[in-house]
């Protein structure tokens, strides 16, 4: 059964998501942007009775892996080992229902995506390219435009990518940037001749007009509108190898130190997925015209899934294409682009420590304020608001009255139904009608839309349940009562059924409490989903409130996250001018110890101290009081400027300096001999 007419025709559907990158753990832009989504979806249709898979895994090739690796002196495959675990994990916690979550780093995946190139280029499906790209003559390698910094030649940043500027955003070629240096040595990197391979998209451009501009206008305005430009501006040939030590080896006997760029490998990985999952089965799942294909990705990744991955598949021509890619725009964190070098995210498994078994509070807010049309906004008082006001004062306080209500007076069992009036009868008529919203919304992707009638359902519940007032019908007209909260708890038990794809974890719950069977999706929407006289267990919250505790440490998680990355991205103070080394002699410093501090009276900075040099016991004034408390720093050895000349300051004389660091916001640190040493040793 379908609400759709349109998708009558599929006998199965295969779901991709797109392939995190495997160098950093995931954050809420993942989840809402892509694996929600898809999550809903499959669940959907499996209620639904349909055959469906759904498809993930880490993306562990490319350029930002190599960099990072190199950053921790370790190997591109313990980076991706690592994070490979923390993301699965994640995505296990959250109850993502993959039903295969592998790696691109498989050997499955390595022999699928090298067959597929070879298979390619011995059908001439490639074109050779020699081309210039720069070269470090130090490290003796070709360089990723990742590997290449420079000045942008747009707004003058002298820390730009050889393929983009985050300071503007502009995307940039490696040989725009302005005194380009290699970020492995440092040296200036050369020019040279280098040889690759080239899917030639614009042999497919008349192809891509029909199938995209004529034969799915349906798709999502984002999707359709990014690849119509695409298309207008002209396709041009996109090279499927580049020369790096990391990756999948080119299989060609004359490609020594190529691999495939990480753009035709990693989408290649959603076949070898499918073999590890189904093996000699899998064929169906991508080659069979009965099944649906359907790709879940973030807006960044539309040209890759609408364009080049179907050329790919067209280029075979034995597979599939996609029937849809409903991409979602970028979701920002209170007022901010989410950006994990920043570390301006709410990561998946931190949240998890923060708020143990509120996974599918998460996931409903993420589905409330899903970026579908447009970029959105993430905040905490959002996510308070949406816990506290929908589900625990909505969902969770309707189930809760319902059933509390049926032990108090029915001893736990479902009452018989009596006689209906017109509010009875109209409620009747509205629950049916949800099954076929709910899903058509989620049919058509419009998740939000169909998150919302769901909450709808739970609405109608909460109204009824008032307006009736069963614990007043109850003194004169148990039978009344009886019927209200037999409605109910039908009322709760389509619930559980209407809300498992979007909350599944308290789904189950809902089900368990109520003792019901396993409905199908299109088995909702009646009142005899639970038998008159079943017993339903004690009820539990579903729900709790968050306190605004809760949200102040994770507001005080994301400033001191901010605050740190503003002293990160801080400008060094500039070197001073040279001086001889005869200026430097002429500074006689010494190891001391502080034996004495106190306030200066009526000063905020000032400390006197008495300092023990080796060469006297004396009194130095330091402006140190915001850092440091006089209990703190007394039996502190430090290096003290011992020959500066005597100064008077608030009516004391200080002989002599203490040396300190002044870090980047402006607070001070001792500079300190790292073991005790004698007072008085000299400091050269």
């Amino acid at each position: 059964m379908k609400y759709l007419e349109t998708d009558k025709k599929y006998k199965r559907y295969t779901i991709t998501t797109a392939l995190p990158y495997a160098n950093g753990p995931v954050h809420i832009g993942h989840l809402a942007g892509v694996y929600v989504p898809a999550d809903i979806y499959a669940r959907y249709l499996r209620s639904m009775g349909e055959e469906v898979i759904l498809i993930g895994g880490s993306d562990e090739h490319g350029v930002p892996i190599t960099i990072k690796a190199r950053k921790e002196g370790v190997s591109p495959q313990d980076i991706v080992d690592r994070y490979h675990n923390i993301i699965k994990q994640s995505f296990e916690e959250f109850g993502i229902s993959f039903d295969i979550y592998s790696r691109t780093t498989s050997k499955a995946h390595y022999e699928t995506a090298s067959d597929y190139f070879k298979r390619l280029y011995d059908e001439g499906k490639f074109v050779e390219k020699t081309s210039k790209q720069y070269y470090d003559p130090e490290a003796k390698t070709f360089l990723a435009d990742r590997y290449i910094t420079g000045t942008c030649p747009h707004c003058g940043n002298e820390k730009a990518y050889g393929d983009q500027c985050e300071a503007c955003g502009t995307s940039l070629a490696a040989t725009d940037l302005i005194n380009p240096k290699s970020a492995l040595s440092g040296a200036e990197p050369e020019l040279r001749d280098t040889k690759h391979w080239y899917l030639p998209l614009e042999e497919y451009e008349p192809f891509m007009r029909e199938w995209i501009l004529e034969g799915h206008k349906e798709w999502k305005t984002n999707v359709y509108g990014q690849c119509k430009s695409w298309i207008d501006q002209g396709l041009q040939p996109r090279a499927v190898t580049r020369d790096l030590d990391w990756g999948v080896k080119v299989p060609l006997p004359d490609a020594e130190g190529k691999v495939l760029y990480v753009w035709f490998d990693a989408p290649i990985g959603y076949i070898s997925f499918t073999k590890e999952l189904v093996q000699n089965d899998w064929e169906k799942w991508w080659k069979d015209q009965d099944t649906k294909l359907v790709h879940f990705i973030g807006k960044d990744n539309i040209v890759f899934h609408c364009i080049i991955f179907p050329a790919m598949l067209k280029a075979d021509g034995s597979y599939i294409l996609p029937d849809n890619v409903p991409a979602n725009e970028f979701l920002n964190l209170e007022g901010d682009k989410i950006s994990t070098s920043r570390n301006w995210a709410v990561w998946l498994h931190e949240y998890l420590k923060d708020f143990p078994g509120k996974q599918d509070v998460l996931k409903y807010v993420l589905c409330a304020n899903a970026p579908e049309t447009k970029d959105n906004d993430f905040t905490w008082k959002d996510f308070q608001t949406r816990n506290n006001s929908e589900l625990v004062a909505v969902y969770g306080n309707f189930v809760n009255r319902t059933m509390v209500l049926t032990h108090k007076y029915f001893e736990g069992r479902v009452p018989q139904r009596g006689e209906l009036n017109d509010l009875d009868i109209q409620t009747i008529e509205q629950i049916k009608q949800f099954p076929e919203r709910i899903g058509r919304s989620i049919e058509q992707y419009r998740f939000r839309e169909a998150l919302n009638e769901m909450m709808n359902l739970a609405r109608l519940g909460n109204k009824y349940l008032t307006e009736n007032e069963p614990w007043k019908t109850i003194k004169t007209d148990a039978s009344r009562t009886a019927t209200v909260l037999n409605i109910s708890l039908q009322i709760c038990a389509n619930l559980a059924v209407l809300s498992a794809p979007f909350m599944p974890i308290v789904a189950s719950k809902l089900s368990d409490m109520l003792n019901m069977k396993q409905f199908a999706w299109f088995e909702a929407g009646g009142c005899d989903m639970l038998s008159e006289g079943e017993a339903i267990k004690q009820p539990t919250l579903l729900f709790e409130q968050i306190d605004d505790k809760q949200i102040e440490l994770q507001m005080q998680k994301l400033q001191a996250a901010k605050k740190e990355n503003e002293l990160n991205q801080a400008s060094v103070a500039p070197q001073s001018e040279d001086i001889s080394y005869d200026d430097f002699s002429k500074m006689d410093i010494r190891v001391g110890t502080i034996l004495e501090a106190e306030k200066v009276a009526k000063t905020k900075k000032l400390l006197k101290l008495t300092v023990d040099t080796g060469i006297d016991k004396r009194t130095i004034v330091s402006g140190i009081a915001e850092y440091y408390k006089p209990e703190e720093i007394i039996g502190r050895q430090v290096s003290v400027l011992v020959n500066l000349a005597p100064k008077t300051l608030k009516g004391i004389e200080s002989r002599g300096m203490i040396l300190m660091a002044e870090n980047l916001d402006g607070s001070l640190s001792f500079v300190s001999p790292d073991k005790v040493l004698k007072n008085g040793s000299t400091i050269k």
